[in-house]
């Protein structure tokens, strides 16, 4: 569906399932992601206002995976749910974005791109900085976790940023 010389992101099939669930309870991601259950990424995988595709490398190998929500917003706000990365270090989280952004700038009419990072997630907010994301805000403890509370941080970029990043 999309794809790169190293990297290819087709949708996710339910034979895809057991790879997702173990990359994000992976001690290195589950800091960092929401959690879902089997059932909601099945149910994610038919729902028509959602895209769950699988990350591929160039060796064929499952590498990572994503979740975009908002395909139907009539406000043409799309957000990147998650990115899940297995094979670190190695820039598919970055390539993974840049794919994605591309895409979804491409082949819909979306005017806003937007996701959410934990405060702690120096890596990621990195990455989407780089991409051209822009710091909207912060919901504040808004997460429940083990030891209390996170927070959230907001970024976003719009057609118009993302158009002016690619002349």
């Amino acid at each position: 569906m999309i794809h790169s010389e190293s990297l290819q992101l087709r949708k996710t099939t339910e034979e895809d399932l057991e790879f997702v669930l173990a990359a994000e309870q992976a001690q290195h991601n589950c800091a960092f992601i929401g959690q879902w259950s089997k059932e909601e990424h099945r149910a994610a995988l038919h729902d028509l206002d959602m895209l769950h595709l699988i990350i591929i490398d160039a060796l064929g190998e499952l590498t990572g995976y994503v979740i975009v929500t908002g395909l139907l917003d009539p406000n043409f706000a799309v957000c990147i749910k998650r990115i899940v990365i297995e094979s670190k270090g190695l820039g598919y989280g970055k390539l993974t974005l840049r794919l994605l952004s591309d895409w979804i700038f491409q082949n819909t009419a979306t005017h806003r791109l937007w996701l959410d990072v934990k405060d702690h997630n120096e890596r990621a907010r990195h990455v989407y900085e780089g991409a051209g994301f822009i710091f909207e805000g912060m919901l504040r403890d808004c997460v429940k976790v083990e030891k209390g509370f996170e927070s959230l941080l907001i970024m976003s970029i719009l057609r118009t940023e993302y158009l002016s990043r690619k002349t």
